[in-house]
């Protein structure tokens, strides 16, 4: 059995060791399309900060590690997909049959149509080739200004500000981290990036990007026109505007793509043994059944576990994706589980510690917690993800934390355990 994995990002990694522990016989072929051994983009900010060089992004770093796995590595980009012949197209021309495929092709940075968005100075960071250009251009004392503060745009915000930039950061939303935070928290956020230095304009967007003239009109090589009216210089911008799904290879295929390549929960595409996993996996949501993109990397290796079972025969089910967010934003760690938005009904409670830089939100369905969001809180706060995942009767113990949200804790211990009598504080 031959199986193809087109991604070497971590779903394909984990998927073709997991494929090779499953089926010591079977033949194994993971293609990626950078000039570079699989590596992490989660570790791309350490590099730039200086906290590990390129080496230390990579995924596994014993030399000739793929090649002891008897794990056959190739480059190249899938340009086409013919079904049909089990035949794959890449861009040089060559071409790969298979008997499995896995399609972990990832997402790559969304790049919005803005006039002089693609002036050098204008770059995103997703790549390792990103990351060179951003250290030669975010020098100690360089005017940045990064376009976003979703949740990429807040990791790579505190790589610069390591750096010692003087950063801007402009959003379209009302608040920071929109997508994953409540309002109180994104503005909780907002207020602890501002106190460390760093300027944050939300509901603002970038209109256009002008080069200086050779009049040498200002000392900035670039002018930033904000949707506010507003002008800034800076000598770079960082573009944070959200990812998209690498399907453009799958078009006039019979794989089903939404927003990303629309999967059961084998993680199977349309097309029988064709599988998806990662960032380009469309997959059923835990609580809603609706199909959803959640691009996170514990998710991305969950579903390649999944996804390599079932390559290999098994019948390995997924009970839907959890979204996930834990993020340190310059010393303030945040987190969102689940549907932390709540529902219609808006049954929730919410506790704010301004003062401390505390913040905790819960989300309920009838006895059940749907989401959660935290802020400045660390310890156990991987309890809320359990309760959450594990779809926990609560019982008695909503109304406890409802009145008292922090012993969340405890409310894990006691409906893990046999049911006891409930003390109220």
């Amino acid at each position: 059995m031959k199986h193809v994995i087109l991604g070497n990002g971590p779903a394909g990694v984990v998927a073709a060791e997991t494929l090779r522990a499953a089926d010591p016989a079977c033949e194994i072929v993971l293609v990626g399309n950078e000039d570079a051994p699989p590596y992490s983009r989660m570790a791309i900010p350490y590099l730039l900060e200086g906290n590990i060089d390129e080496a230390g992004t990579y995924l596994r770093k014993e030399p000739g590690y793929f090649e002891k796995q008897r794990i056959t590595e190739r480059r190249g980009r899938a340009v086409a997909l013919h079904t049909d012949q089990r035949d794959i197209l890449f861009d040089d021309g060559s071409r790969e049959t298979y008997d499995r495929l896995l399609v972990a092709t990832g997402s790559h940075a969304v790049r919005p149509p803005i006039p002089g968005i693609d002036l050098p100075q204008a770059l995103t960071c997703w790549t390792l080739g990103d990351a060179r250009a951003i250290a030669e251009y975010a020098k100690p004392g360089s005017r940045v200004v990064q376009l976003g503060a979703g949740f990429i745009g807040c990791i790579i915000m505190e790589s610069l500000a390591v750096r010692g930039v003087d950063l801007t950061v402009v959003e379209m939303g009302d608040r920071m981290v929109p997508r994953m935070m409540t309002p109180k928290a994104g503005d909780m956020i907002r207020e602890w990036v501002e106190a460390k230095g760093v300027r944050v304009m939300t509901n603002a967007g970038i209109d256009r990007i002008d080069p200086v003239g050779a009049d040498g009109v200002g000392a900035a090589p670039l002018r930033i026109h904000l949707t506010t009216g507003a002008v800034l210089e800076a000598d770079l911008v960082i573009v944070s505007a959200g990812v998209a799904p690498n399907v453009g290879f799958l078009e006039a295929t019979p794989v089903h793509v939404a927003k990303g390549v629309l999967v059961n929960d084998r993680l199977e595409t349309t097309v029988p043994g064709i599988f998806a996993a990662g960032d380009v996996a469309e997959a059923p949501d835990l609580f809603t059944g609706a199909h959803l993109v959640s691009a996170i990397q514990p998710n991305a290796v969950d579903q390649a576990r999944v996804a390599a079972l079932n390559m290999v025969g098994k019948d390995v089910r997924q009970p839907g994706v959890l979204a996930i967010n834990v993020l340190d934003t310059l010393g303030l760690v945040s987190s969102s589980f689940g549907q932390w938005w709540g529902t219609d009904a808006k049954d929730g409670v919410e506790l704010v510690d301004d003062e401390h830089h505390r913040y905790l939100s819960l989300q309920f369905q009838d006895d059940v917690l749907i989401g959660a969001t935290s802020i400045g809180l660390t310890q156990h706060v991987g309890v809320l993800r359990g309760l959450i995942q594990n779809k926990t009767p609560l019982g008695k113990w909503k109304q406890v934390l409802k009145q008292t949200p922090l012993r969340f804790a405890e409310a894990y211990v006691a409906r893990s355990q046999q049911p006891t009598a409930v003390v109220v504080h």
